[in-house]
């Protein structure tokens, strides 16, 4: 008898305990009487009938994430796999519906998602597809939202986070953009031939202008110099021919002289006759005098009238009468 009253405590003390049960956070209990729905427990300690009540199932309401492979094709009939994540949690307010109307959430999750962007990829072409990948996940969440919804589930972000093509595809992609790169880099590099080019020219012709103005003015420091020269030399007696006869010699020595002093010099000076700087001087003195005589001349001509000359053109003179012989008479 008291083998028997142990056996009946300890059982009923096991089915005291199977009363209680409870809940962890971010999940709700369904709890059925005889198979029919009873309520919805939350987190905390419970009780229920035992023998009567029961424990249906448990529903997680943190967020889920669910990644979806699909392999689909593009405008430009590329076929490329996009992998989808899809983050969505039960409604806590709606865990009847996802519990009793929908038994499998990932396959129907799935299906949509595969629905949507089998339907939205094949509008756009591959490079549209990298570009717009935003745009394909948000016509997944909206057609997910409007489905889901109906099952107590809401989707919280839809992501598209990988677009992988063909090999072949992504290789010719990679020339692609290997070709271009290379096209960038001529057009630097001529470019930047072109202003190396433009500055040593225009480097070179501002040397030359330089050059060109230190002649310029090392000739007139020559010229101012040798009117100098000259007016001493007059107001010591000498005249300009002589002093000029002067000058030119002794700029012909001082032109001997440098070639002489400098070693590596292959310069030789023709004519090279002492005489030689007479001869020049006499020659300029010539050209100057002839050409002081036609400016005279021309001064003369454009002086007169026009009576027997008229644009420079010389007018015949009029003919004598011839002489008539005398009679005698």
């Amino acid at each position: 008898m008291n083998i028997a009253l142990i056996i009946l405590l300890v059982f009923g003390f096991f089915i005291l305990l199977s009363s209680f049960f409870t809940v962890k956070q971010q999940t709700a209990v369904v709890v059925e009487r005889f198979g029919k729905f009873l309520s919805i427990r939350q987190s905390g300690l419970h009780l229920k009938i035992p023998l009567i009540d029961r424990i249906a199932g448990r529903v997680n309401l943190k967020i889920q994430q669910l990644d979806v492979i699909i392999e689909t094709k593009t405008k430009d009939n590329v076929f490329v796999k996009l992998k989808v994540s899809v983050q969505f949690m039960v409604i806590k307010e709606t865990v009847y519906d996802a519990f009793y109307k929908l038994e499998y959430p990932h396959d129907q999750i799935t299906s949509y998602v595969f629905d949507v962007v089998r339907a939205e990829v094949p509008k756009l072409k591959l490079d549209d597809v990298f570009e717009r990948k935003d745009d394909i996940a948000i016509a997944v969440k909206r057609e997910l939202n409007e489905a889901m919804t109906t099952y107590g589930y809401t989707i919280i972000n839809t992501l598209v986070t990988d677009i992988d093509p063909d090999i072949q595809v992504k290789n010719a992609m990679n020339r692609i953009n290997a070709a271009d790169r290379e096209k960038t880099v001529a057009e630097f590099e001529a470019e930047a031939s072109r202003i190396r080019i433009v500055a040593k020219a225009e480097a070179e012709a501002e040397s030359k202008r330089l050059q060109g103005q230190g002649i310029a003015n090392q000739r007139r420091e020559i010229a101012k110099g040798l009117v100098e020269s000259v007016d001493v030399l007059n107001r010591v007696g000498i005249n300009s021919q002589e002093a000029s006869a002067l000058i030119v010699v002794t700029q012909h020595y001082d032109t001997l002289q440098a070639i002489g002093a400098d070693a590596n010099s292959n310069l030789i000076l023709l004519p090279n006759s002492p005489q030689a700087g007479s001869d020049m001087l006499n020659n300029m003195i010539a050209s100057f005098s002839a050409s002081n005589q036609v400016g005279e001349l021309m001064k003369k001509r454009n002086g007169k009238g026009t009576s027997r000359r008229e644009n420079n053109i010389e007018l015949p003179e009029k003919p004598e009468a011839p002489e008539t012989p005398e009679t005698e008479e």
